[in-house]
């Protein structure tokens, strides 16, 4: 396997790793950045553009990162909030009046962020043109009835995530959440990461494929625990309904599907962007540009929600909008904070190493929240700290 890229002296076991997700884990085409207080230690590529073609994954080459996305956009409403444009305790009708509807009427913006808005389902699917289209969502959001009471419970919003945040943003703003990131995060901090790929850069995103787990891959967990399974089989499961929110399933190489500004889902970028923008979460990476304020780094870290999740049928932790550290997704240290991407995809902080990680795939394989090439790099790193 031709790796490219650049690793600092004592980061070797991470490119091992790399090299090994290739050789042993059925990785086709990926890429992996790590920043360390603000500088950047690897940044690796290899394999090919497309998860079914040939031509070369270049250092340009950028991947959708699926529910990665989520971690990037939820810095947004923190920044709102950072600058005192969003309160994290009033309720979301205060904002978005509408969405008081079907008992929703307690749901504060903080349950929204950390996946306790009762809405993790649609009562009908939208269609892929629906749910890309910046209208039809936020109104099925509005109008569905709550599964549970909000702030009482949490379940993964895998879907309706991207409707609840992107119309947050848009009532609270009048900008849409995919403009304040490009204008405002990743324009200074000079990440390729976009949520609504723009037309020129289209021909850098490499097709990504579903892939089965390599045969003698002893440590793919191929075998989940059995509540878990059938939650995934069962069509009339909370589960299924979460993950069926755009019925048919959207096809992900699609550029009208990569243009939709999608913050649950559809964001693009690289492995080094990701590493960046999360090493600018929680200090000053090497131009001097930084995302958050120390106060904010400590509430993106801060748990809102653990315990029982009613979508992914195990325990789980999050924060406002990110993924926390636990035995579901296990990040660095149990300071993290990030988010997977269903089928491969890890981006996260960890405040007391200093490090910033991205790893993006093309190769989606079944996982949900730990990967196993993902948590191979995570392991490695863990051995240098």
């Amino acid at each position: 396997m031709n790796i490219q890229g650049v690793v600092a002296e004592g980061f070797e076991p991470v490119r091992d790793a790399f090299v090994r997700n290739f050789e042993v884990l059925g990785d086709r085409g990926a890429a992996v950045a790590v920043y360390r207080d603000g500088h950047k230690v690897v940044d690796l590529w290899g394999g090919t553009k497309d998860a079914n073609g040939t031509e070369p994954w270049a250092e340009d080459t950028a991947q959708i990162v699926r529910s990665a996305t989520k971690g990037v956009a939820a810095a947004v409403p923190l920044l709102l909030h950072q600058r005192g444009l969003l309160d994290l305790d009033a309720p979301v009708s205060s904002y978005w009046p509408e969405f008081k509807a079907g008992g929703k009427e307690r749901t504060l913006v903080r349950h929204l962020l950390s996946h306790r808005a009762g809405v993790p389902a649609l009562d009908r699917g939208l269609t892929v043109a629906e749910a890309a289209d910046g209208v039809s969502g936020a109104r099925a959001v509005a109008a569905q009835r709550a599964f549970w009471e909000p702030g009482t419970e949490h379940g993964y919003h895998a879907q309706t995530f991207s409707w609840l945040l992107s119309e947050l943003v848009l009532r609270a703003t009048r900008r849409t959440i995919g403009s304040i990131l490009a204008e405002e995060i990743a324009e200074p901090l000079g990440l390729d990461f976009w949520i609504g790929l723009p037309e020129g850069e289209a021909h850098r995103v490499g097709r990504v494929a579903p892939v089965d787990p390599p045969s003698g891959a002893g440590t793919l967990k191929t075998r989940p625990r059995r509540n878990v399974s059938e939650a995934y089989a069962d069509p009339g499961s909370l589960t299924r309904r979460a993950f069926a929110a755009i019925d048919p399933q959207p096809d992900e190489n699609d550029p009208a599907y990569q243009a939709a500004e999608l913050p649950g889902s559809a964001g693009i970028g690289t492995a080094r962007a990701l590493a960046r923008f999360y090493a600018a979460t929680i200090g000053v990476v090497e131009d001097g540009a930084r995302v958050f304020t120390p106060a904010t780094t400590a509430l993106a870290a801060r748990e809102l929600s653990s315990g029982p999740d009613r979508v992914l049928v195990v325990n789980t932790r999050f924060g406002p909008g990110y993924m926390l550290h636990g035995p579901a997704s296990p990040l660095l240290t149990p300071a993290s904070f990030g988010h997977p991407g269903r089928g491969g995809s890890l981006a996260f902080a960890d405040p007391e190493t200093g490090i910033g990680f991205g790893y993006v795939t093309n190769a989606h394989a079944k996982s949900v929240t730990a990967d196993p090439r993902a948590q191979a790099l995570v392991r490695a790193l863990r051995t240098l700290s």
